[in-house]
């Protein structure tokens, strides 16, 4: 479930040796399957583990996730990187925004996820979002722009070179197209 390097376990091992006995860590999910989501690490006492958490051994400690977090982080990874501005934990988790779907899943399903774990991910950084309307008879995927987006000249650029090259390459056979649901029309938070 989670991929803790070697570097990270030894961190790990130092901190905890600091804490009470048996005192292991806890990797969690704030508002998990939303875009809001945050990941985290945090101590985990004994007393603290719950029946129902997950405990993944690790060299020296055990890592703890709880119910709700288990599912969004599949194929999560925490490293320890040092270079020439410090040390710095990492916790990449791919599958926090969104629950990864099983690849028989429904083909609206699969793509709600590629939107919320790599193509949303990619319009954040310019305040927009996509979200997936409809699949036509026809095998197009209709999808709606938001946020920054919206009223963006550079909407069929993203659409047609970017989003749609991505969904055709990961579901060859299965989808057509892609289409934009939105009227872009200029509005205040739009880019230029």
């Amino acid at each position: 479930m989670i991929n803790i390097s070697e570097s990270a376990q030894a961190h790990f091992a130092k901190l905890l040796e600091k804490q009470e006995p048996d005192t292991n860590i806890r990797v969690f999910v704030v508002n998990p399957g939303t875009p809001g989501a945050e990941c985290g690490v945090s101590y985990c006492p004994p007393d603290a583990v719950e029946q129902t958490d997950t405990v993944l051994e690790f060299n020296g400690f055990d890592a703890v996730v709880d119910q709700e977090s288990a599912p969004f982080l599949e194929e999560a990874e925490i490293d320890f990187v040092t270079d020439q501005m410090g040390s710095q934990l990492t916790l990449k988790a791919p599958n926090a925004k969104a629950r990864k779907v099983d690849e028989d899943a429904p083909l609206a399903e699969r793509i709600s996820y590629m939107i919320e774990a790599e193509i949303n991910p990619q319009l954040a950084s310019h305040g927009g979002k996509v979200m997936l309307m409809e699949i036509t008879e026809d095998g197009e995927a209709v999808l709606q722009f938001g946020g920054g987006c919206n009223g963006c000249s550079m909407v069929d650029v993203t659409l047609k070179d970017g989003i749609e090259k991505q969904m055709l390459a990961a579901f060859a056979g299965e989808l057509t197209g892609v289409k934009d649901a939105t009227e872009h029309q200029a509005g205040e938070h739009s880019y230029y």
